[in-house]
């Protein structure tokens, strides 16, 4: 019934399938499923003597008189006089005379709308109305009225009466998907009453009673689709277990240049205890910027050579590829192992038993036989599609995705479902915390003499600006390319300012960010695309523009990008923003330095899609649920494991069976 294209519902031709497009609504479920953005008031019904001027209320009356007079202007008015009792008000409607023909004297209107004067007499004017009939709610103009997301030609009275029409179908009221155990278990309303009382609630208790429904839908489909994904990838997929040679991962662990900290011996252990089961590994290891994901990476392509097999460490940028190569290379070169580049500008000739590229690596027509490792570096989601790739290659292998956006524990278990999570939560010992500071635009010329003491003194500065090239709509905010020419002409001509954005060919990019490395250049002006990737030791200074259009996620990666030496460093944040609440965000950069702790306050203060941006591929989308609602996300991972260990193809449940084909949920 759900599934029933829109089209079949009356009066509903190509038009305005064609506008409801543009809700998402294809099929009566999308339509039911378009719950209101908010409710009005008007539970209260008040007598026309009773009326205010500037109140939005809800009455009835029954019709006297109504008539259409045009104006000299070529306006049409259209009055009506309604009796209530012994009071009389008149209603007024600009421009609608077909009112006066649907509207006839005799009959009785439920009106809503607001109490104003016209001509000095007190009217309800463009008043919502509707007939009132024996046995009939009213739904437009008393109760909490739902208000919908609207496009136009849909208004929320049609959609209000479109739902209504649907909620009288016996199959709509007889429907339901959810185990009865987890609706008691859970306290939930049932589905048919909850989709009555998110639409049509008679007080905001019912309301509240639906929404917690339908939060906990939500999450069930996110964690179903994950645990499928999960019970698939253990049945259908065997790789070769590896053998772990302990006493050379303890030699190798011994003669890297540092100790590793007990968050990396840890994830160490449970990524080697991965690979020696004969079902794929299928991690996440998230850590912060600068926290040592990539030794840890190493260790693991480093059993995956001893098993004489080959790893792939895939980054989404040259830059970050490239950092890691010289990572791995500097770290494994001493036991003979080759560790081959390939990007779009470069390619190793030697055959290599290690390969890193950008993204593009594992289309290569050249890949390895016997893969034993893939790591995917900074990219959400992006190992599902690239593994359905290596499978049509005929290649199983272990899978670690390694990820230094900071992500709350709850949205880990949402978006991450269907794998296992390390987690490094602390930075090598030696690194000192970032001093941050929100500047107002007044220090602007304190804080440039500031950068020019520490460059006086051997070191380096970012600087960093939200957009490329100036914007007529974004008069405000400043640009990486117009900021460049006026550093270094007017407030540092006596230094070297390189600038340095996505638009370069790779090449230039790669000039660039040589000459600052090498401290040839002393700035280095950017957009947010060092937020990956380069890491100079001698840069101390971190200057953020237009600070206010990060996430506090984001600023905590781009900040991440000073103190990787053993100097103390800073990041100035500036805003032209004088807005209290976004001063106050910001000013939680000075005080927290832990990125899992900046994350759970963007998600708090922005919301999901702003903390991670609208481009972020395979992020749920949620009407209702919140991701920082840690027990509900916990209470339907559970749930929904349980209902696919009982019954995995969902035999049982047609409903959620459609719904995860439709998603095309594979082990893939």
């Amino acid at each position: 019934m759900l599934q029933i294209p829109i089209s079949k519902l009356p009066n509903i031709g190509s038009s305005y399938q064609n506008k409801l497009k543009r809700l998402n609504i294809s099929t009566i479920e999308d339509l039911l499923y378009h719950f209101p953005a908010r409710y009005e008031d008007l539970t209260i019904k008040k007598d026309f003597s009773s009326l205010s001027p500037g109140e939005k209320v809800s009455t009835e009356g029954t019709v006297w008189q109504i008539k259409s007079i045009r104006t000299r202007y070529g306006k049409t008015l259209t009055f009506a006089t309604m009796s209530d009792a012994d009071t009389s008000l008149d209603c007024i409607w600009f421009n609608q005379p077909y009112i006066s023909q649907i509207i006839k004297p005799g009959q009785r209107l439920g009106l809503s709308g607001k109490a104003d004067y016209f001509n000095n007499k007190l009217m309800l004017v463009n008043p919502e109305y509707e007939f009132i009939r024996p046995g009939v709610s009213l739904i437009h103009t008393r109760g909490l009225i739902p208000v919908y997301p609207e496009t136009s030609g849909v208004s929320s009275k049609w959609l209000r009466s479109r739902v209504m029409v649907l909620l009288k179908d016996q199959n709509i009221q007889s429907f339901e998907f959810l185990p009865s155990e987890v609706i008691k278990k859970y306290d939930l309303e049932p589905w048919y009453q909850a989709i009555k009382n998110i639409h049509f609630p008679e007080n905001s208790h019912l309301a509240d009673r639906a929404k917690k429904r339908f939060a906990f839908e939500e999450f069930f489909f996110v964690q179903l689709q994950a645990q499928k994904r999960k019970l698939a990838w253990g049945k259908s997929l065997k790789t070769q277990p590896l053998n772990i040679d302990q006493e050379k991962v303890v030699e190798f662990v011994g003669n890297l240049p540092f100790h590793l900290t007990p968050a990396q011996n840890k994830s160490v252990k449970e990524i080697l205890a991965d690979m020696q089961k004969d079902k794929p590994m299928n991690r996440l290891l998230q850590g912060d910027v600068g926290s040592g994901k990539t030794v840890v990476a190493t260790v693991a392509s480093f059993i995956t050579y001893l098993n004489g097999k080959s790893t792939l460490l895939m980054a989404p940028t040259e830059i970050l590829a490239t950092q890691h190569f010289q990572t791995l290379e500097a770290l494994l070169k001493p036991y003979g192992i080759i560790v081959g580049l390939q990007t779009g500008s470069k390619k190793t000739k030697e055959k290599a038993s290690i390969w890193v590229g950008t993204h593009a690596l594992i289309h290569s027509k050249n890949l390895p036989k016997n893969i034993g490792l893939i790591i995917i570096d900074e990219q959400h989601r992006f190992g599902v599609e690239q593994r359905s790739v290596l499978r049509e290659k005929g290649l199983v292998a272990h899978f670690l995705t390694m990820s230094a956006t900071p992500i709350p524990r709850t949205m880990a278990l949402t978006l991450y479902g269907d794998l296992d999570i390390s987690v490094i939560y602390e930075l090598p010992a030696g690194r000192k915390k970032i001093k941050t500071y929100v500047v107002p635009p007044e220090k602007r010329d304190k804080a440039y003499n500031f950068i020019r003491e520490h460059i006086n003194k051997g070191n380096q500065a970012f600087i960093i600006c939200p957009i490329i090239d100036p914007s007529e709509t974004l008069e405000t905010v400043k640009s990486a390319t117009q900021e460049w020419e006026r550093l270094r002409k007017e407030v540092f001509p006596e230094y070297s300012v390189e600038l340095l954005h996505g638009r370069l060919k790779s090449k230039d990019k790669d000039k660039i960010i040589h000459k600052f490395k090498s401290g040839d250049s002393n700035i280095l002006v950017s957009t947010p695309v060092v937020e990956v990737g380069i890491d100079v030791p001698n840069a101390t200074i971190m200057m953020v523009e237009g600070s206010d259009r990060f996430g506090l996620a984001q600023l905590h990666q781009i900040r991440g990008r000073v103190g990787r030496g053993s100097e103390q460093s800073y990041c100035l944040l500036f805003t032209e923003s004088q807005n209290a609440e976004i001063l106050n965000r910001l000013k939680n950069m000075e005080k927290k330095h832990i990125g899992l702790e900046l994350a759970e306050l963007d998600l708090e203060i922005r919301g999901p899609g702003q903390v991670y941006g609208v481009a972020q591929h395979g992020l749920p989308i949620f009407k209702i649920a919140s991701l920082s609602d840690h027990s509900l996300i916990e209470k339907t991972r559970k749930e929904a494991t349980e209902l696919l260990l009982k019954d995995p193809d969902l035999k049982s449940n047609k409903y959620l069976r459609n719904k995860l084909t439709e998603q095309n949920v594979s082990p893939d």
